[in-house]
This record gives C-alpha cells, structure tokens and sequence, in this order.
C-alpha cells in the first residue's frame, strides 16, 4: 500500500523525508500539506494512531505558531480543539506526516522511519 505523504516543498525536514522515501523505493502520495491540509478528523485519526500526544503535531518553530499563541492557546486544549487549530492552517503542522491508514509518522527521524516504513 503507497504511503501518504503530507510535507511542505519548502520544508528541509520535509526534503530529507521524501529523499529517503524515493532512496529506499517507498511508493507515496505527497499532498502539500498548507494547500491541502488534514481535516480535523483526519488529525484526530492521525494522533490516535501515533501513539503521540496532540501537543506533537504543531510545528513549534513556526511563526504562525509563535504569532498566535499556540503555546497558550493549548495548555487547557482538548485533543479535539488542537484538531481543530491544526486543520486551520497547515504551517502550524509539524512535518512531514506520513500514514498508510494504520500507522502515522511525524517528522524526520531516520531510525524511526526505518522502523516504521521499512518492516514487511
């Protein structure tokens, strides 16, 4: 099954994500992920199946982040208004986010995609 591949051209991360996806023959779908970014749902499902707390999908670095006061704005969040905040504007996401539909990676971690992506 081809993986989902939500990134950001623009993004290093992102560059060195798809790098190793295209070295190691893995078939995605990328989708830009502040043209189409995840719906609130689809985040939802994403954080479920991460294992991750929601806080670990916003992009902290970013400076939409810091321009609206994620930092503030989430500490009395629920998972489902971070969703929503999320879904809002896709340069508050961290990237890339890559799923096939049962487990999600967030970020670039070579060992972690190895572990991830690379298991028959």
């Amino acid at each position: 099954m081809a993986l989902t591949f939500y990134w950001y051209p623009n993004c290093g991360t992102c560059q060195k994500a798809k790098k190793w996806l295209d070295e190691h023959e893995i078939d995605y779908t990328s989708i830009h992920i502040v043209d189409e970014p995840p719906t609130k749902e689809q985040l939802l499902s994403f954080i479920s199946k991460s294992d991750l707390p929601a806080k670990k999908f916003f992009n902290t670095s970013g400076k939409k982040y810091r321009e609206q006061n994620i930092k503030d704005k989430m500490k009395d969040a629920s998972p489902e208004e971070m969703a929503e905040m999320l879904a809002s504007d896709g340069m508050l996401i961290k990237r890339p986010i890559i799923t096939d539909g049962k487990k999600v990676t967030v970020g670039f971690k070579e060992e972690t995609f190895t572990e991830t992506w690379l298991q028959k």
